[in-house]
């Protein structure tokens, strides 16, 4: 099975009005609720729109992300499918739920992880 990351940027969804949002997590909590019952569900969350931190090697923090930055992610799903074509499928459910364009990649396997 291969696995995958369906995620969104942030701000993607601003077009929501607020009255509306509360209906855009029980459409999003629905499609969760039926990719956990198919088996597929890894993990997934929004992020909070807040400053990150970066570490590096050094284990040195610096504020981020940097101003170049032109996307972060908002939020995100990681999901275990068979083929790229259902990964693509639960993406377009998610992107209906959220009311947003979801970006759909293949995580690389490591059987460490």
């Amino acid at each position: 099975m291969k696995r995958y990351l369906i995620s969104f940027d942030d701000g993607s969804m601003d077009h929501i009005p607020a009255e509306d949002m509360a209906s855009v997590g029980e459409a999003s909590h629905a499609v969760v609720r039926e990719a956990k019952a198919a088996g597929v569900w890894i993990f997934g969350g929004g992020l909070l729109s807040q400053r990150a931190s970066v570490v590096a090697t050094d284990g040195t923090v610096a504020d981020g992300p940097y101003p170049e930055t032109k996307a972060v992610v908002g939020g995100f799903s990681i999901i275990e499918v068979p083929s790229r074509e259902e990964a693509l499928a639960w993406a377009a459910k998610i992107a209906a739920a959220c009311r947003c364009n979801q970006e759909v990649r293949e995580i690389m396997y490591d059987p460490e992880s």
